[in-house]
């Protein structure tokens, strides 16, 4: 579609899609270094990341952005998850949604297809997007503002020996859980207990002697400390319930579900580009 002539430029255009993060070693967006938060002045001389500015060399941000930016002609973007994971959990299945907001683009028409199969090459092993397409402002409230229950693959470690019976007993129950904010998080969320709902799907024992989880939970259950407890700041707990302490050491996010933690439809077909002027920021 060609740009009418004498059109103001666009300001902002807005697409959409999923990821899926297939280490344990990219955040989702950039991981300014905490002291001094990428500044290119006091960066010079930072002993916390000598200089960098970052602490991980890249971010699933930055890997859509250096590729669909370019493409745009414009190295400014923001970009807006369906919640995130923590840096050292993969992010599988069906992947995370999210909106890419480019900042005065210079370029209009972008193949997103070819876009998105140069960010898969590129990323091969690392991080892969699917179903990129044109979208609108108000899915930027929708994809931030969305409560989105989760399901997890947990592989837990367990002192001593687990008893099958007992892991079988807690399948399929929901369980209320009370969470205090985690020492882990404590710098960037209140102090406060949360209510949340966590349901074991499968609990079963590996030939390693550790426990392979399964687990769906509310949108803002902190998982790790859900397995752990974190002396006794999350009950109930898996170490409490197994009577043993229980220590997560890999999750994956399996899905991203509705509320109340049912599997959304799939996805439609790719949208086309929408007529002028659709989606785009002012």
């Amino acid at each position: 579609m060609n740009r009418p002539q004498n059109a103001p430029p666009r300001s902002k255009v807005f697409l959409e899609g999923r990821y899926r993060k297939l280490t344990r070693d990219l955040p989702q967006t950039i991981f300014w270094c905490p002291k001094c938060k990428g500044h290119p002045r006091r960066r010079k001389g930072c002993e916390q990341c000598e200089g960098f500015g970052k602490l991980t060399r890249d971010s699933v941000q930055e890997l859509l952005g250096w590729v669909i930016g370019k493409a745009f002609g414009t190295r400014k973007h923001k970009f807006h998850g369906a919640g995130r994971e923590d840096l050292d959990v993969r992010m599988l299945g069906r992947g995370r949604p999210f909106v890419l907001e480019l900042i005065d683009p210079k370029v209009s028409e972008v193949d997103l297809a070819a876009c998105e199969a140069m960010v898969n090459d590129r990323n091969e092993g690392r991080m892969e997007v699917e179903g990129l397409h044109w979208t609108e402002k108000e899915r930027v409230r929708v994809i931030k503002e969305g409560k989105y229950a989760k399901r997890y693959r947990a592989l837990v470690e367990v002192d001593g020996e687990v008893d099958p019976a007992r892991l079988a007993e807690l399948v399929g129950d929901r369980l209320t859980l009370k969470q205090n904010t985690p020492a882990r998080v404590a710098h960037r969320r209140a102090d406060m207990v949360r209510e949340r709902w966590m349901e074991f799907s499968s609990l079963e024992l590996t030939d390693e002697g550790r426990v392979e989880a399964v687990i769906v939970s509310e949108h803002g259950t902190y998982l790790k400390e859900a397995i752990s407890g974190e002396d006794e700041r999350t009950t109930p707990n898996l170490s409490g319930l197994l009577g043993s302490q229980a220590r997560c050491v890999e999750l994956d996010v399996l899905a991203i579900l509705d509320e109340e933690g049912e599997e959304p439809p799939a996805p439609a077909e790719r949208p086309q580009r929408p007529s002028f002027g659709d989606g785009l920021g002012e």
